[in-house]
């Protein structure tokens, strides 16, 4: 992530804590005030959103860090390490929001709700109804963000966010149950939308840990960069082609062929065009290694090569 992408990741993250740190305050004396717990619960969750964006923070900053001795091809993992953690925060406050409903549902099953006074619920409705806006339209605003510069962790902070609001929606489907005599609504909410919030700490992880374990690019992405190499000057052949995901970055390891009679300089000369190429093509990619190998041009066939020349030179 380049500085650029640095201040923009900042900038988002800022405003997302100023608005957690808004919102749970709300939250938190509407749900006192009012007597309502589940907007008490759901500010307690606002807050641990607020450690979430944090914590992607910490992930962004260390993955920015230039090389040195002991991590010499960077540190785009740390990101990777935070959205890890943030899924862990995601999936244990869905499972702690499913329990609790689960717990609601035995306890009216035996009889033992109570239900409070309609007058003070008004104050935590309005909340968990400004709750739902707010969260859902900062999920879109660091979502937005985190698509422009491809930062995971950012991207797993959105989903929080879009968490948080989905508790809101129990914790207002709750509120206005128990204003209408029915304070169970609360609970079976709440055990529908742990549902819907461990799936998405689930996809966050796993995506997470594809980028941790040099998985490769999708097949498109090697498709392009194939033709991309046998578009330059004096390469006959891609002998091999490997990438690997490194955090949010790419690395790309590559065996062309070249005339066999072709001098050093000839060879060198057509590794470094695709060197070139490759990095100016594909943005994300890092670090692009390129060795020649020697071909007998009388086996090399017109197939795909011949093509990719005729289509550079058609356009």
């Amino acid at each position: 992530m380049n500085k650029s992408n640095e201040r923009i990741a900042m900038k988002v993250a800022r405003n997302s804590i100023l608005i957690n740190v808004g919102l749970s305050a709300f939250k938190l004396f509407a749900g006192i005030f009012g007597g309502s717990a589940a907007m008490i619960a759901d500010a307690v969750h606002s807050i641990t959103d607020l450690v979430g964006t944090v914590i992607a923070v910490i992930g962004i900053k260390l993955a920015n860090r230039k090389e040195d001795k002991d991590h010499q091809y960077g540190h785009e993992r740390f990101e990777c390490v935070a959205t890890l953690v943030l899924a862990a925060l995601i999936f244990t406050v869905g499972i702690g929001i499913g329990w609790s409903g689960v717990q609601a549902i035995l306890a009216d099953m035996a009889g033992e709700t109570e239900i409070p006074e309609t007058s003070l619920l008004i104050l935590p409705l309005i909340a968990a109804a400004v709750a739902i806006g707010v969260k859902e339209g900062v999920f879109w605003y660091v979502r937005a963000a985190a698509k422009k510069i491809d930062s995971g962790a950012l991207m797993a902070d959105a989903w929080h966010s879009r968490a948080d609001g989905l508790s809101s929606i129990g914790s207002f489907i709750g509120i206005l149950g128990a204003m209408l005599g029915h304070p169970v609504m609360d609970a079976v909410a709440a055990v529908v939308i742990c549902i819907f919030i461990v799936k998405t700490a689930l996809q966050i992880a796993v995506e997470s840990l594809g980028k941790m374990t040099d998985r490769a690019c999708d097949d498109e992405t090697v498709a392009a960069m194939h033709k991309i190499i046998l578009a330059q000057d004096a390469v006959l052949s891609v002998d091999v082609l490997r990438t690997r995901i490194f955090g949010n970055r790419i690395f790309v390891d590559v065996e062309i062929g070249v005339d066999a009679e072709a001098t050093f300089k000839q060879a060198h000369d057509a590794a470094h065009r695709t060197h070139d190429a490759i990095e100016k093509e594909f943005p994300k990619v890092k670090h692009c290694k390129v060795h020649a190998n020697p071909v007998d041009t009388a086996e090399v066939q017109p197939d795909a090569k011949s093509e990719e020349k005729e289509e550079k030179n058609d356009n």
